[in-house]
């Protein structure tokens, strides 16, 4: 099964427009276009069912002490851990494509409304639903993709793995608001395929792509 982009090419740097932040100069981040990438896919084995799509970034700080604090930095050495950007299941096996900007073209404060997923398909909620709860401005369930923002003074680059799952059931059991580990473990002992493509982000001007 092949996945492709024309986004960005595998391992290469994330254009801006896909990320849910951009360097700002004065206040280290600002919000960006936030659409997501577009892609194809080909080759799906015989008794597919449905695909998923999953964007994850396993690189995300284990502790948050010294998350975008002036003064300090996120050390290279913290271990990393996995934060969801994109969760979409049950997609038909007849469809072989996502658009760009189909699922998310600008940042919603509070979260993208769900499960119901453009063109079909559910969508889970994205662990910026955790990051920005108790948050009066932003707090809330946060549907599809929402792109990159990863720390300002990270010393380490991201990377972003977008990974579609051909499976051979045409619906996963799920409950009406699921996450990203959610989908994970339904998916378990039903894939037949998978293929990824992996972006990197930074918003650290002293990390170089």
């Amino acid at each position: 099964m092949k996945l492709t982009t024309t986004a960005f090419a595998d391992m290469a740097p994330i254009p801006p427009r896909y990320a849910f932040g951009r360097m700002d100069p004065k206040a280290h981040v600002a919000l960006s276009d936030n659409r997501n990438p577009g892609f194809r896919w080909s080759d799906a084995p015989a008794g597919t069912k449905s695909f998923a799509l999953v964007c994850h970034d396993p690189d995300v700080p284990s502790r948050g002490d010294d998350v975008n604090q002036e003064g300090r930095v996120v050390p290279r050495s913290l271990p990393r851990v996995d934060f969801f950007h994109w969760v979409l299941v049950d997609l038909p096996p007849s469809q072989s494509e996502i658009a760009e900007g189909a699922h998310s073209n600008g940042v919603t404060a509070r979260g993208k409304p769900g499960p119901g997923a453009p063109g079909g398909g559910r969508h889970g909620i994205n662990d910026y639903t955790g990051w920005f709860a108790g948050d009066k401005d932003m707090g809330g369930d946060y549907h599809g993709y929402d792109g990159p923002c990863p720390p300002w003074n990270d010393e380490i680059v991201h990377r972003y793995v977008f990974t579609l799952y051909a499976l051979d059931v045409a619906r996963l059991e799920l409950p009406a608001r699921f996450t990203g580990a959610d989908a994970r473990n339904a998916m378990k002992g039903h894939v037949l395929a998978e293929a990824k493509v992996t972006g990197r982000y930074a918003l650290n001007p002293a990390v170089p792509l």
